[in-house]
């Protein structure tokens, strides 16, 4: 047992500070990495509802140009699109490894996962409400605010749980190129180093912060569910 401790605190000192910093910069790409690729695909998804041939504002033309944009990019591999961005990061951030701009890269394989999130979870809200609200002459900005995300709001986040999850694990596969986080210690620590424990170990932090996401996640999404008794 005193030689376990030993062994633990002999790891710690080596390792302890690294991992604390890799927890850190992957909470700080993959929550600013959705923050901002909200920002571009919740809008997409909303327009991509309006526009929808069953939607309140059809447009073939509009939906289809969005459509395909999101099918590419969502078609790419992350590594693939991490260094076709390699150019757009370094003008944007300076610099094309670190944790900061594995953000540009991460962001734009987020956007296009959300939209398509955002637009199935407002195709889900009943025809009838928007029906009702359309009638009552309310504005397209308010069936937006108030009826399509209003109703689609448990949904929505159980989305974001989800793609809180995908984008976590994008940011580890950026380890291979230095972008920082767990997924750059198991590679430069665990794989190259061949310290099995060190890869282990980041594999169990990053699995711990998928699953205290999705719970905090469902656990909001229960409480924003005006349907439950």
């Amino acid at each position: 047992m005193h030689d376990l401790l030993i062994a633990l605190q002999a790891f710690y000192e080596e390792y302890g500070v690294l991992l604390l910093e890799g927890i850190r910069d992957t909470l700080y790409m993959t929550l600013l990495s959705t923050f901002f690729g909200y920002i571009i695909g919740l809008p997409m998804g909303i327009v991509l509802t309006l526009t929808d041939k069953e939607g309140i504002s059809p447009n073939r033309i509009i939906y289809t140009i969005l459509d395909v944009i999101i099918n590419i990019t969502r078609s790419i591999p992350f590594l693939i699109l991490l260094i076709l961005l390699v150019p757009v990061t370094k003008a944007l951030v300076g610099k094309s490894y670190g944790s900061t701009a594995t953000i540009v890269p991460l962001t734009v394989a987020a956007a296009p996962l959300i939209a398509r999130m955002v637009e199935s979870s407002l195709k889900e809200v009943n025809k009838g409400v928007i029906e009702a609200a359309t009638s009552m002459g309310a504005s397209k900005f308010r069936i937006i605010i108030n009826v399509l995300l209003g109703e689609a709001k448990t949904s929505l986040v159980v989305g974001t749980t989800i793609v809180l999850g995908t984008v976590l694990g994008y940011s580890a596969m950026a380890g291979v190129v230095g972008g920082g986080g767990l997924g750059d210690i198991a590679i430069r620590y665990g794989y190259y180093r061949f310290e099995t424990g060190i890869t282990l170990i980041t594999v169990i932090f990053i699995v711990a912060i998928v699953q205290i996401l999705q719970g905090l996640g469902m656990l909001v999404a229960k409480k924003s569910d005006h349907r439950r008794t």
